[in-house]
């Protein structure tokens, strides 16, 4: 089917949470340090001392953001790398103290990954809470894994594919009550880490309210470059570095800095922390909406994850008796680009982690499907997805040998 058929004048894109867009004013801040300004910042000449000023002022603005000291921000080449930073940081630096780390069942494998790595080849437990049918993680559940091993908690800000925000606060208090508790102070395992990348352009990253030890963020999530992210460690926390050589980064993240991307990131974040009220009621609006158009116009659908603790650009539904890889083709011919799930497993054709960790059948995890919304929808794009989306199911649907029964 040709876009011409379909009068798409522009393709409508509902995947902000696999990546978004640099917005222009953050090219135009990033555009310098391409060539004109393109010192080293290690370096002593003048050339390596106006980068050095850039990269403290980037650093600078994103400790003001979030409420740290700029020496308390590594930046890094994703927000992968800062997951992994934190995790296997924590644990080579506090391994003599502990070999027990908690998590949840819907984590990034940014998150989960590293720590099948732990358990495998370090001699680390790992403990997973699963999380409630909502998908929201329970806070004394966290609080019933812990043990005088436990050097590392983390739970992340905002659900990637299913959008459910977690109680980070209520996790924290009831962490610091068990280290008075057990004599530990605030620089003593365990510590709190929290991947914040898809909650920077609609939540509160204040990381003293939140209380958080570790905080991870990535540009490629808030219309700022890709290849960038950084990660907070509160003041007092050791990490073991996972690359080595000339000590960038207060030696946690050896190499020389793409300042470029630094500019970009912390440019980016700053724009949407200014707009994050605002654009987050705007699109919390568009998402109702959106939900109440797909149960409305196509049967046999479930939401994932809690309808209102969620982000509110994101929608994530089963369809029951369709395939959700063959319903994003279809979505595609006809202009919509949307995702089953987290763009970092796009090419995996296993179901949703997430979606089976809220309790459904197979059936509903392969049938799942995200729409994310970001700062140019408009609810006339969402009329023609729904649309796109109700011609793909009955499509689907004609050649599907499936026909679950809703008990």
């Amino acid at each position: 089917m040709s876009h011409k058929k379909n009068k798409i004048i522009k393709r409508i894109y509902l995947d902000h949470a696999a990546t978004t867009a640099v917005r222009p004013e953050v090219l135009k801040a990033m555009l310098p340090y391409f060539s004109r300004i393109s010192g080293n910042p290690s370096a002593l000449h003048t050339d390596g001392r106006g980068a050095k000023a850039a990269l403290d002022a980037a650093r600078q603005t994103v400790g003001k953001i979030i409420n740290a000291d700029p020496e308390e921000i590594i930046f890094t080449g994703s927000g992968t790398e800062s997951d992994n930073l934190a995790i296997l940081g924590v644990a080579g630096f506090y391994k003599a103290t502990g070999r027990h780390l908690i998590t949840s069942n819907i984590e990034h494998h940014a998150v989960l990954y590293p720590m099948e790595h732990l358990a495998k080849r370090s001699g680390f437990k790992i403990t997973t809470v699963a999380v409630e049918k909502n998908g929201l993680v329970d806070a004394k559940k966290i609080l019933a894994g812990m043990t005088p091993e436990t050097i590392l908690i983390s739970v992340m800000y905002a659900n990637n594919e299913i959008g459910t925000i977690q109680p980070i606060k209520q996790i924290v208090r009831l962490i610091k009550q068990w280290k008075v508790e057990h004599g530990r102070g605030p620089a003593e395992p365990p510590f709190f880490h929290t991947d914040a990348c898809q909650a920077a352009g609609y939540l509160d990253l204040d990381v003293k309210r939140l209380g958080v030890d570790l905080m991870t963020l990535n540009g490629g999530k808030i219309y700022g470059p890709k290849g960038v992210g950084a990660l907070f460690v509160r003041r007092g926390i050791g990490l073991e570095p996972l690359v080595f050589g000339g000590g960038q980064e207060n030696g946690l993240r050896s190499g020389t800095e793409n300042l470029a991307g630094i500019v970009g990131f912390a440019k980016a974040l700053e724009l949407a922390q200014q707009a994050r009220q605002k654009e987050s009621a705007r699109l919390s609006s568009l998402r109702d909406y959106f939900f109440s158009q797909i149960l409305e116009k196509i049967t046999k659908v479930f939401i994932n994850g809690d309808p209102q603790g969620r982000l509110p650009n994101n929608v994530n539904v089963s369809i029951l008796d369709i395939e959700g890889e063959a319903a994003l083709l279809y979505l595609d011919e006809m202009g919509v680009s949307a995702s089953t799930g987290s763009a970092c497993d796009s090419s995996r054709l296993e179901p949703s982690h997430v979606i089976l960790a809220l309790g459904r059948p197979y059936e509903y995890a392969h049938g799942s499907l995200r729409f994310t919304l970001g700062k140019d929808t408009t609810k006339r794009q969402i009329d023609y997805a729904v649309k796109a989306l109700q011609k793909t199911v009955e499509k689907l649907r004609k050649i599907s040998p499936l026909n679950i029964k809703i008990k």
